[in-house]
């Protein structure tokens, strides 16, 4: 009996340090990418505003051929959404809603993931005039990890593993509006 009462307190204590580091850690997290398009800025932010393009350029909309996409709103305007569904685990299921729109520099989204697992995050791309015939183009995305999850965020490097999709994408991007 008394063995298992030292393994209990030994477990007990281990628990402890681990909520106690977890409330330490830190809890957000932000992922940016960015590239140059060789086009004006207005043209390069007239294609991005629309969510029916994204899925020509997303590393994740390219990821299933199959995706199931829905859009309710005016597309490229405030309030816009599209949602999606995928069995392709990395996309899942999900949805963005365009909620600030200021013309020529930026667009902002809210993210709900509903699968493989619950979260929201937010999102922007925005767009800056490098000269007449160059964009700077920044993709960008944020978001919590709730306590005490956020003790596996240095371990799920979000930079490295959103990053690689943010570059593709943008990448991708750059080549569809170059062609």
């Amino acid at each position: 009996m008394a063995i298992l009462k030292k393994i209990l307190i030994v477990l007990i204590l281990l628990f402890s340090i681990v909520l106690i580091t977890a409330y330490f850690m830190p809890k957000k997290y932000e992922v940016t990418r960015e590239i140059v398009i060789n086009k004006p800025v207005d043209s390069v932010f007239d294609y991005v505003k629309y969510l029916k393009n994204q899925n020509e350029f997303s590393a994740w909309g390219k990821a299933d051929p199959k995706i199931r996409l829905t859009y309710t709103g005016t597309d490229g305007a405030i309030g816009a959404i599209a949602s999606w569904e995928s069995k392709v685990k990395e996309v899942g299921v999900g949805e963005q809603e365009i909620v600030k729109v200021i013309a020529n520099q930026r667009i902002d989204y809210s993210l709900r993931f509903k699968e493989p697992f619950e979260d929201t995050a937010a999102a922007y791309i925005s767009t800056e005039n490098i000269d007449s015939n160059q964009t700077k183009v920044q993709w960008n995305i944020n978001g919590v990890i709730p306590y005490p999850m956020n003790i596996m965020l240095p371990m799920m490097n979000m930079d490295q593993m959103l990053g690689k999709d943010l570059q593709k994408g943008l990448e991708n991007l750059k080549t569809k509006l170059e062609e």
